[in-house]
């Protein structure tokens, strides 16, 4: 079509023809009409590149096309178009300077735009770019929940037997836990979902590596919501000695049974556990970036207080949480949302605070009675449900606190990307105003004292052969 209208503009403007070429007539001999076009060049034909912004999730720009074609079947379309306007339009390059390479287009975007590069009007070509566009089909993933039957994993076996992604779901708990793990099983076994869910059960005092080969086998993602609670007069190393013990148990058995299975840990404490198990699956000989401190819930606390504050739809609010996931090594980094950069300086402090705290105003609302149940075992699934996306080969960023070089600590929660076989990018940790440099400082002292306590349990142990 372009093409047929500047044929047209170039017949419409072009000088008559001449017997001999114009530099070797006279001035004079030449017509009006043709020294006119000659002094001046010929018109252009400018076509306004689209539109381009920068999606939160993993910093990259796109058009808005490639936006939806990504989100598509994720989000409706008036969600996508709010999320759009939440997005921050990318800046012009100056002027003399040579333009950055745009990033690679997502998923089925990428696939669309390769599709309509192949301008050939042949059937074939045409059936090809059809095909591309079809989505990827729903992976067939096998799970299990350690610790399943227990107040954050039944709730959690229930949102992941809801994902498509799962196709067999695993139980696994101890014969005092608050119900059989069979019990759990036979209840979402009637749920109208493809996942097919088995309950597995062991005494107390026994090792999981003697009785779970069938139950971890094959997994490809193992979450362990598993461990003691902190009591009355507790110190925080006798809680890591206890559940320390109770990982090792577990982790020693997926090294055996699913080595490269991605293992999702909501043992306290976090900042202690996942050092000290992935320091083991490394003596093993095993990626250590396979165990991830779930450390999403603290995420979702941020984004639900900044949109209580600023009323908005915490949907659209994407509070990256860094440090670690406990106490003052709870860092959200407020200036790296729109959203929540709108708010006062002065407020932030508090903010920060109420963060840190959450865990323990639910514990005080319960009377001491219960913790953060429903909302970890929430976020448990929002971080299982990117990975298996991830496994499936659909990209997602979420933060997590695993094995990093992007401080001078060697564990540490940031974003990452999780893709084919887990986490495949640590991102850094970007631009922070001078109140985030100075928590960071804060974070970083706590933290490398929660960190060597798990390396120094790491030092004295071994995983069972």
């Amino acid at each position: 079509f372009w093409l047929k209208c500047l044929a047209r503009i170039v017949t419409a403007i072009s000088p008559p023809v001449l017997s001999a070429h114009p530099s070797e007539l006279h001035s004079d001999q030449v017509p009006s009409s043709h020294r006119r076009f000659s002094q001046r060049p010929a018109p252009l034909l400018v076509i306004m590149a689209p539109e381009k912004r920068v999606d939160p999730e993993d910093g990259q720009a796109y058009t808005y096309d490639e936006l939806a074609a990504y989100y598509k079947g994720k989000y409706k379309k008036k969600a996508i178009e709010a999320y759009w306007e939440t997005c921050t339009a990318t800046k012009k390059s100056k002027k003399g300077k040579k333009a950055e390479p745009e990033p690679k287009a997502k998923g089925k975007a990428k696939s669309k735009a390769k599709a309509k590069a192949k301008a050939e009007p042949k059937a074939k070509a045409k059936a090809k770019a059809k095909a591309k566009k079809e989505p990827k089909p729903a992976g067939n993933f096998k799970v299990c929940v350690c610790g399943g039957a227990g107040g954050i994993g039944q709730p959690l076996s229930l949102l992941m037997s809801m994902d498509p992604n799962v196709k067999e779901l695993c139980i696994f708990d101890l014969n005092v836990a608050m119900v059989p793990p069979a019990g759990v099983a036979a209840d979402l076994s009637h749920l109208e979902r493809k996942a097919s869910v088995t309950g597995y059960v062991m005494e107390v005092g026994k090792k999981p590596i003697d009785f779970l080969e069938e139950c971890l086998t094959g997994c490809d993602l193992v979450l362990v919501p598993a461990g003691m609670p902190r009591k009355p007069g507790m110190t925080r190393d006798d809680l890591f000695k206890t559940n320390a013990d109770i990982a090792k148990g577990i982790v020693e058995a997926c090294a055996k049974f699913c080595p490269k299975a991605v293992l999702g840990m909501i043992v306290n404490p976090v900042n202690s556990v996942v050092p000290a198990m992935a320091e083991l699956y490394k003596k093993k000989g095993l990626d250590p970036m396979k165990i991830i401190g779930i450390t999403t819930l603290d995420v979702v606390r941020a984004n639900k207080f900044v949109g209580t504050i600023t009323g908005k739809n915490p949907n659209y609010i994407n509070v990256p949480v860094i440090g670690g996931h406990a106490g003052t090594t709870i860092m959200p980094v407020f200036s790296q949302d729109k959203v929540a950069a709108t708010i006062d300086a002065e407020k932030i402090p508090d903010l920060d605070k109420h963060v840190q705290d959450a865990g323990t105003e639910v514990v005080e609302a319960k009377g001491g009675k219960g913790s953060a149940t429903l909302s970890m075992a929430y976020a448990g699934a929002r971080f299982g449900k990117a990975v298996l996306a991830g496994l499936a080969g659909k990209r997602r960023v979420e933060c997590a606190y695993c094995k990093s070089d992007v401080t001078d600590l060697p564990y540490f929660a940031q974003k990452v990307a999780f893709g084919e076989g887990g986490i495949t990018k640590v991102f850094p940790l970007g631009d922070l105003n001078e109140y985030e440099k100075k928590r960071l400082e804060e974070a970083k002292t706590q933290l490398k004292t929660e960190i060597e306590t798990g390396l120094k349990y790491a030092e004295s142990n071994e995983l069972a052969a």
